[in-house]
């Protein structure tokens, strides 16, 4: 039998599919992450009676092995809180027990925050880095805001609600001249979208102090990436011979040769 993800609303209820209702309906079990989130939308669509299971960051290891022993007998479903299931949160760990026990696994796509947050920016991010929480402990949360203002790519972040206020804080300390989109309370009627510096987002007559938010730092180019390690070559073995043959990046010029022509950088594949 399958264990199918099925990804809910983030914030508007009617942000469901078709299919997502339709497998929650034939679903034998429904395996959500807190009782009380999960069921309310899905009481929302009519959908009650079902035998309901836990998995959320408290399960233990015995819990994920009697949850991927039934859905080997049943047809599963997984749901998140909102959103999609498997992605910053325990369902990834079904999933690999699941596919080791060659059980399988089906998605149905559907509400995101993070495909969200993407779609609303005015800057084309073709790639990016999604770094998702920050530390919570005092120096490492510092050390990974370093490490951010060094790397010049698109660069995802998110936090719980109650450090909303405080993330836009840090990123004015660490990154006063970093641009940023943030999207806060998305599909809710009090969503809210705001872009620019720290100090000008900071300004909103409508911050929340406490919200679902997530943050995109735009790219940088005025950073610098650091040029590549040089790699060596690994030593070609002649088989034949018995001999070893080691391939250098440039080879000596033997007696009456020319040494080789160095590329122009234009050249390069």
């Amino acid at each position: 039998m399958p264990l199918t993800l099925v990804a809910t609303p983030i914030g508007h209820s009617q942000d469901i599919s078709l299919r997502a209702l339709e497998v929650l309906k034939s679903a034998d079990v429904i395996i959500v992450e807190e009782f009380k989130e999960s069921t309310s939308i899905l009481r929302a669509h009519g959908i009650a009676g079902k035998p309901y299971e836990s998995l959320n960051e408290h399960s233990s290891k015995e819990d994920l092995k009697k949850l991927a022993d039934l859905c080997q007998a049943k047809n599963v479903a997984l749901i998140t809180d909102c959103g999609t299931p498997g992605f910053c949160d325990p369902g990834a760990h079904l999933v690999d027990l699941c596919r080791r026990k060659n059980i399988l696994i089906q998605t149905i796509p559907g509400p995101s925050s993070l495909m969200g947050l993407l779609s609303l920016s005015s800057h084309r991010i073709d790639q990016f880095l999604f770094r998702g929480f920050l530390p919570a402990e005092t120096q490492e949360r510092a050390a990974a805001y370093r490490e951010l203002k060094q790397d010049p790519r698109a660069i995802v972040i998110m936090d719980t609600p109650y450090r909303f206020q405080k993330m836009l804080s840090e990123i004015q300390e660490f990154l006063p001249e970093r641009k940023f989109l943030l999207t806060v309370n998305l599909t809710q009627e009090n969503e809210l979208v705001a872009e620019g510096l720290s100090s000008e987002v900071q300004q909103h007559p409508r911050l929340p102090q406490k919200a679902e938010f997530m943050i995109l730092l735009y790219p940088d180019s005025q950073i610098k990436t650091p040029p590549p390690k040089p790699t060596i070559k690994a030593p070609v073995v002649d088989q034949t011979k018995g001999q070893e043959k080691r391939n250098f990046s440039r080879s000596s010029p033997q007696k009456g040769s020319q040494p080789p022509r160095r590329r122009s950088s234009s050249s390069r594949f």
